[in-house]
């Protein structure tokens, strides 16, 4: 055990994890964090009588979440309530058909059917998505490997080709599927990395069984309820946290790093984790010069997005909690974002209806609807003005009433809007990245920056910008693994 002050920059899930996991293993903990209350993207905007999920709204994989609870001798439901999700999403496609999914084979195989797939393909691919989960869970995931040298030593050169190295996503997924629509909603499972299913490599079809081996759930009350239910295991821990504590500096000497500045004060700490992503943190807290910010290059951010909130004076009865209406050409829209970066001309957008599972979230008879297109980052090789992104907002608005919600604009009394530049602003997220850093098959092999600084033994990193990746159970499991990195790094 031991009682050296570790700071956390930042009160993300990531850093939630590891500030929970060090307590319980001894050390003393703050955090530093310059919005007004912890989460970081699991956020939440009430008005008028309406609640929205900012960020987050979909938990998978709650048994990683569990853990920091058993730790404590707590469990997860002493917290929260959590429920299953049934479909698990619906899809709209421009051509009418609607298909939800089930983790039940029976009823997805009689939604496989609606559009002409045979449902035994969709047994093979969810095979093969299981297995590719398995392999990447045992090392990848749980062990924390961070680079190819550790992949060589962890799994051996003989199972690599299990990895299914030479596809990308969509070429796994175009193995088993053959209509346009499940290709299109197995490609799209690369939302919650905001990447591209062209571009990523095919061991992310591995997500799929994320979701239908361990289903796909609900926050009774709202997703940031998990955050106050972190909170609470905080307080219980003894870790301080400092609200509105913007940190500006992290201070260096002799290769180590000796503390941080925060609203212009000085904290020592004997070890520093980051829970601002790697490029901004080196950049702007460590003034790192530009021959060291090269060598990160390949740690691309992920996409951005518009995130819309409407508060609806009514509710349209065709939705389910979660909801996609997909482009009518979903190559050319991930071609559109992640190589051209520019806005679409035809978005697939995520919608999310809360009040289907939850009607504490908006008034009677009225729904909240969260809106999120995925857009390129900032670039300013590629520069977008508000009025572009507007004009995006309103394409999107044309799409939804288009494929259904008739009169949307109509029924708007409240509406709440994000770019990227806001995203940026509010998280100080690498270019309005989202999901942290791209998934790429030849710029990254979707490797994310390792945990632990290559230039200063005690800064460490917890994030979507670190492996691996971005997703709230994923930076959860980072932060759980960079505590246990942590622990035995200061034993050596």
């Amino acid at each position: 055990m031991s009682n050296k002050q570790v700071i956390i920059i930042g009160s993300g899930l990531g850093g939630l994890s590891a500030a929970i996991s060090l307590a319980q293993d001894g050390y003393a903990v703050t955090i530093h964090e310059k919005n007004a209350r912890i989460g970081g993207k699991l956020n939440v905007l009430k008005a008028g009588g309406y609640s929205f999920d900012l960020g987050p709204s979909i938990l998978t994989l709650p048994h990683i979440f569990e853990r920091l609870f058993a730790r404590s001798g707590k469990t997860l439901a002493d917290y929260i309530t959590l429920l299953p999700l049934r479909p698990h999403w619906r899809n709209f496609f421009e051509d009418g058909k609607v298909v939800d999914l089930y983790p039940e084979a029976d009823l997805m195989a009689a939604e496989a059917r609606k559009v002409g797939e045979d449902p035994a393909a969709v047994e093979r691919f969810l095979k093969y998505s299981a297995g590719l989960y398995d392999l990447v869970n045992a090392g990848y995931f749980e062990q924390g490997l961070d680079t190819v040298k550790d992949f060589r030593r962890w799994y051996g050169l003989g199972q690599f080709p299990k990895f299914d190295l030479f596809r990308t996503m969509h070429g796994g997924v175009k193995r088993f599927l053959k209509t346009p629509h499940l290709q299109d909603i197995f490609d799209y499972f690369i939302k919650y990395v905001g990447s591209s299913a062209y571009h990523s490599p095919a061991f992310m079809n591995c997500m799929a069984t994320i979701q239908f081996r361990y289903d796909l759930w609900y926050v009774d009350g709202g997703l940031y309820n998990l955050a106050l239910a972190l909170q609470r295991l905080m307080d219980e821990l003894g870790v301080v946290v400092h609200l509105n504590s913007e940190v500006t500096e992290v201070c260096k000497q002799g290769g180590r790093v000796t503390g941080l500045v925060a609203n212009g004060q000085f904290h020592p700490a004997a070890i520093i984790v980051s829970n601002m992503e790697v490029i901004p943190a080196y950049a702007n807290l460590l003034a790192e010069d530009a021959a060291f910010m090269r060598g990160l290059e390949r740690f691309e951010p992920s996409c951005s997005g518009l995130v819309l909130e409407l508060g609806l004076d009514c509710q349209y009865p065709q939705l389910a909690h979660h909801n996609f209406f997909f482009s009518g050409h979903q190559r050319d829209h991930f071609h559109t974002v992640f190589r051209k970066r520019q806005l679409p001309p035809d978005p697939t957008i995520y919608l999310v209806a809360a009040s289907k599972t939850d009607p504490t979230v908006a008034p009677a008879g009225c729904d909240c609807l969260k809106i999120l297109p995925h857009i390129p980052h900032l670039d300013a090789a590629h520069p977008l003005s508000r009025d572009d992104y507007m004009a995006l907002k309103e394409r999107v608005l044309d799409k939804l009433e288009r494929m259904g919600l008739q009169d949307l604009r109509r029924h708007v009394v409240f509406e709440h809007c994000w770019t990227p530049l806001d995203i940026r602003e509010q998280y100080a997220s690498n270019q309005g990245s989202i999901y942290g850093v791209v998934s790429d098959r030849f710029k990254n092999l979707a490797f994310k920056a390792p945990k632990q600084s290559t230039k200063y033994p005690n800064l460490f990193f917890v994030g979507g910008s670190v492996n691996p990746g971005g997703g709230m159970p994923m930076v959860v499991l980072c932060g759980q693994n960079v505590a246990r990195d942590i622990v035995a790094w200061d034993r050596r």
